[in-house]
């Protein structure tokens, strides 16, 4: 269940929250979503709002509109949203990280250690 909340926009959220949905299999590729009425309604925000959110996946080709059916997930949408979402990873947090471990002086080995480290201590949690 969403919960709408925060910084961002509701539709920047709510296309979000799709797109989750997606990564996560709850909607497969080539089935369809929930109307923007349907999400409107459930998360009792604005249906232009859900409108906004919906016309974004539209525009980016993770969702398309079947004349009289309603919005199904686009085929490849799952590995466009991941392909993004990589992108996103490396600009917002593998940069940083570098940036940080320079003004450290910390080496790329060392980097790759610590890396290994935190996820081998993920796998045994």
């Amino acid at each position: 269940m969403a919960n709408f909340d925060g910084e961002k926009p509701i539709y920047i959220q709510m296309a979000e929250w799709i797109e989750e949905n997606i990564l996560t299999g709850v909607f497969p590729e080539e089935t369809q979503i929930p109307s923007t009425t349907e999400i409107s309604a459930m998360y009792r925000i604005n249906p232009a709002t859900a409108l906004k959110g919906v016309n974004i996946l539209v525009d980016k080709g993770i969702i398309y509109k079947k004349r009289g059916l309603g919005m199904f997930v686009s085929s490849g949408a799952e590995q466009k949203i991941r392909g993004e979402r990589k992108q996103e990873f490396f600009e917002k947090y593998v940069k940083a990280l570098v940036s940080e471990a320079q003004k450290l002086q910390i080496s790329k080995n060392e980097i790759i250690t610590m890396i290994e480290k935190g996820c081998d201590n993920n796998e045994r949690d």
